[in-house]
């Protein structure tokens, strides 16, 4: 898959809800995963969960759906399904440590090629850092996807050989979503390309030391 241009977030997050299975059982981290919940229909019969203790979580709300009580747990106002359940926040935490989730979609400062994620911290000292439920999901849930832009503002390339954040998860991300395009990550620290927007695969080659397989179909 090619695009002239790099994909916009809502695009990407589309993309995102197409590629989960139906049936399955999701929680949508902070930030740009939150926009997932937007394009995942009925039909799909997808059951979102959010860690501040809600499943059945829908879409974002909308006007006059606006309930101050209903919120995910980046604070955003939220729909939800028929059926939908709400509990203590440790039962929330119980169910995404005992690996009844299976898929989170989380946002990331740094993934490296075999899948370790750093989402909390840069490091720095007088950062702050965000731990939230991150570190229970990254070990929880039995896919691991990330959304995030591929390059920092300062024009860093976010996919790595290796990280240099402080860590969230070793080695559990499968699947990276980017605006340039989506990776699938491997224990062997190949990383196979499955789509490109707004770039080449020869560009994206020259900008890492990480060993990309062309998969794209072009």
């Amino acid at each position: 898959m090619l695009r002239d241009e790099p994909v916009d977030r809502n695009t990407l997050a589309e993309i995102v809800a197409g590629d989960i299975e139906p049936g399955s059982f999701v929680n949508l981290g902070i930030g740009q995963p939150t926009l997932v919940s937007n394009y995942l229909t009925a039909e799909r019969d997808v059951t979102l969960h959010t860690e501040n203790g809600m499943l059945g979580m829908g879409r974002a709300a909308k006007e006059d759906e606006v309930d101050g009580d209903l919120i995910n747990a980046g604070k955003i106002p939220v729909t939800e399904t028929p059926g939908a359940a709400y509990f203590h926040q440790a039962d929330s935490f119980a169910m995404m440590r005992g690996g009844h989730l299976d898929v989170c979609v989380l946002g990331a400062m740094q993934v490296s090629a075999t899948g370790d994620l750093a989402n909390w911290h840069t490091g720095e000292p007088d950062a702050i850092p965000a731990v939230g439920g991150a570190m229970d999901l990254a070990i929880g849930a039995k896919k691991v996807y990330v959304m995030m832009n591929l390059y920092t503002r300062d024009g860093e390339i976010k996919l790595l050989p290796e990280t240099t954040y402080p860590l969230t998860g070793v080695g559990c991300v499968s699947r990276v979503y980017t605006d340039h395009g989506i990776f699938d990550l491997s224990e062997s620290g190949t990383v196979t390309v499955k789509a490109l927007f707004g770039m080449t695969f020869d560009k994206l080659q020259s900008e890492s030391e990480i060993e990309f397989v062309d998969a794209t179909g072009n």
